[in-house]
Parts: structure tokens; sequence; C-alpha cells
């Protein structure tokens, strides 16, 4: 297994449930880019409520069901694969934020 630790970049992509890439998903084609390219792993979190760049707030309360509620996906990489891969991440973007953060792996390891 590949070591992975030390400094890295913590990506946060914020975007709504209902963001697509034709009929799919937009979360579920961007980790299956992360997978595809090599990436160390990614974390899809779905929030129960939250508002961006146009103020919109979306909820799960039953009162205001939406059907846009806020993802986030959350990756650890290197610097340089990150680098390498946001023309294609922002291409397939429409609205929506990234934000990037230097973040240190102490412990990277699957299940025996």
């Amino acid at each position: 297994m590949t070591r992975f630790s030390g400094e890295k970049i913590l990506m946060r992509i914020f975007l709504g449930e209902s963001d697509r890439i034709g009929h799919r998903p937009l979360y579920e084609v961007l980790v299956e880019l992360f997978r595809t390219e090599g990436f160390a792993g990614a974390t899809v979190l779905r929030g129960i409520a939250g508002f961006g760049a146009h103020s919109v707030f979306h909820t799960d309360k039953l009162l205001r069901l939406s059907l846009d509620l806020p993802i986030i996906i959350e990756v650890v990489e290197s610097q340089e694969k990150i680098d390498a891969l946001m023309p294609r991440i922002n291409e397939m973007m429409n609205g929506g934020m990234i934000t990037l953060e230097k973040t240190t792996v102490v412990r990277y390891s699957h299940r025996s």
C-alpha cells in the first residue's frame, strides 16, 4: 500500500443535491472522477439546511421540504493531483463553491 501521510490539501466542493451532469447527480460524477483518477478517497455529506450565493434557504423540515439540499464533497489529496483535475471540476460545475486548505494526514488505512 502506498504511504499517504503528511501535508496534503483538503478540497471541499459545495453544491446542491439537484445539480446534475445530464441525468446523473453531479456529486456521483465527481466521486467517480476522483476514483478513476486515483485519489485517496472522497466523502459526500448531505446537509440538513443551508443557503448559497442566492441566499435561498434549503431545509429538510417537513413544512418546507427541499429537493435541493446542500451537498459537500470532501477530498484529501496532494496539491499536484488537485491542481491537475481542477479545470475538469470547474467545467462540470454550474454554481457552487470550492475551497482548499492545507491539512496533515496522520492516519490513512483500511480495515484489516
